[in-house]
């Protein structure tokens, strides 16, 4: 064992030389976002909100990279990143989905609808107004995820899709309540705990309340 004293230098220097092992040349991986000219970059049409947009991205890229980097859509938040909190939902040919979790490329014949295109200040979605109107929201950084993946849900409702919370999974017509609501929406998390005031704009939005 060496007596050698560890130094702040050196001990930055061997945290580098392992990043060149472990990433194959490059003392830390690189970064889809970083703009990095050595990597490869594809060309990608996105149509946003009813907006087609040509980009060209590294194919690394997650669509919530690139509505937030590319394109300025900051409505869409990053939360966790991994697909937990659901703070990035949006939809993709009317389905909720995670957008940290999916690549933008594979998004480029489909249509994506962000808060922004769901509806304006001076004409406000359904859903938006409800969530206004019952005070849904606190903090307000998980509400556009909850507003889109609500809007998603309702449409799946309507397509007969059951949930963990159905009791009838044959009936054509399902039923709103409470507890169907809950069940939908455990994708979305609120850390400042409005649930009871999310399900009561949700009831409101689809006519049930």
């Amino acid at each position: 064992m060496s007596n050698t004293p560890v130094t702040r230098r050196g001990l930055l220097g061997r945290g580098a030389a392992l990043g060149t092992v472990l990433h194959g040349g490059s003392a830390f991986a690189r970064s889809p976002s970083s703009g990095d000219a050595g990597a490869t970059t594809l060309e990608v049409g996105l149509t946003v909100n009813g907006t087609h947009h040509d980009l060209r991205l590294d194919p690394r890229t997650t669509l919530l990279d690139a509505l937030r980097e590319h394109l300025a859509l900051t409505g869409t938040k990053k939360g966790c990143d991994h697909g937990q909190c659901g703070a990035c939902t949006v939809l993709v040919d009317g389905v909720r989905k995670n957008s940290c979790l999916n690549l933008a490329v594979s998004c480029g014949d489909r249509e994506i609808t962000t808060i922004e295109g769901l509806g304006t200040e001076q004409a406000l979605h359904p859903m938006q107004a409800a969530f206004v109107e019952h005070d849904g929201f606190q903090c307000g950084f998980c509400t556009p995820g909850q507003i889109c993946s609500a809007v998603g849900m309702l449409a799946e409702l309507k397509r007969g899709l059951p949930s963990a919370a159905t009791p009838q999974l044959t009936t054509v017509t399902m039923e709103l309540a409470d507890s169907e609501v809950r069940e939908r929406m455990t994708g979305n998390i609120c850390r400042c705990a409005a649930y009871p005031n999310i399900v009561a704009a949700i009831l409101d939005a689809a006519g049930k309340a």
